[in-house]
């Protein structure tokens, strides 16, 4: 699956939902000159949690300068729940705040409504377009195939879910003039601190790669330090599902590590450069892994996705 149940075991971490990163999206906007920014949490959204946590922060990183260190940060900060109503401001980091998780910088949007129905709410405030809440999950996969020995079923396990999706459209020129590196990250406020307790960027990495014993470590980590940490036991991992050489599981790895999406808005957006909500990114990890004897799992994108702003569909009925 992809960053869905980050946690060990198969669960979410902390085992709360609402801390949970499922995806991660960046791709050009419907209006000319902007990009789109997603992170979506909260897997099966709302049955394991109808809110978004009061004591999170939720954090889009953007590297633009290829150092893998955020030089501008956007976090999302949601007040407690009253009524069933949440609010949530978003702060715009630079510099060092933008390497300190807390969410630093002046706030760019204040007390915006949450959706928690069909519709979404949209909010602009100067450049920005911003919008939170209910959606529909846009990942699609055959997930009972991949974990029955690639046995396809045709059930794609994203077909009837929901997420919380966290939506900013930003201007290009907030973004600098070159390739940027993007990822997201779920910090809990704790015991008087502040603990990271998910991050990613590519797609289905934890799932595949790391060992039950080292998930709390990798989701606290920093992209900075990945290829030196997990180069050789992920190589391993290669080595084992797809007969990778040395050279060659160096040279797969190279797409993923540090895990930091990038994107080129000079080149077309697919997968590896930038996500798009319909790309098959389930097919690119099971032939990375396989060393290319499995290459789709027949599922195809969702077809509730919405051509404009805030681009994820419209919720499921709750069962």
């Amino acid at each position: 699956m992809s960053h869905h149940l980050s946690g060990p075991n198969l669960r979410s971490p902390k085992d709360d939902a609402r801390l949970g990163l499922t995806d991660l999206f960046v791709f050009p906007a419907a209006e000319s000159g902007r990009t789109v920014l997603i992170m979506n949490v909260n897997p099966f959204a709302p049955t394991q949690g109808k809110e978004f946590h009061p004591d999170a922060v939720y954090r889009i990183n953007v590297d633009t300068d290829g150092d893998d260190v955020a030089d501008l940060a956007y976090s999302f900060v949601f007040s407690a729940p009253a009524d069933g109503a949440q609010t949530v401001t978003v702060h715009r980091a630079t510099g060092s705040e933008a390497r300190d998780h807390d969410a630093g910088g002046p706030a760019v949007i204040s007390d915006a409504p949450v959706a928690f129905g069909a519709e979404p709410n949209v909010v602009t405030a100067g450049d920005y377009r911003f919008s939170a809440g209910l959606r529909s999950d846009p990942f699609f996969a055959d997930l009972d195939g991949i974990v029955n020995e690639f046995k396809w079923t045709g059930n794609d396990f994203g077909a009837d879910k929901n997420v919380f999706g966290i939506v900013l459209e930003v201007p290009d020129s907030e973004l600098g003039d070159g390739p940027i590196g993007v990822w997201a990250r779920v910090s809990l406020r704790q015991n008087g601190g502040l603990v990271s307790v998910d991050r990613g960027a590519h797609p289905s990495l934890t799932a595949y790669f790391n060992a039950e014993e080292v998930k709390e470590k990798y989701n606290a980590g920093e992209p900075a330090d990945d290829w030196d940490t997990y180069r050789e036991p992920w190589a391993a991992v290669l080595a084992h599902t797809g007969g990778y050489g040395a050279e060659d599981a160096e040279k797969a790895l190279r797409t993923v590590l540090p895990d930091v999406l990038r994107f080129d808005r000079t080149r077309p957006t697919a997968y590896p450069n930038g996500r798009t909500l319909t790309g098959d990114v389930t097919s690119a990890r099971l032939a990375m892994v396989s060393g290319g004897k499995i290459t789709d799992d027949h599922i195809g994108p969702h077809t509730d996705l919405l051509s404009q702003f805030p681009y994820l569909g419209h919720p499921h009925p709750v069962p």
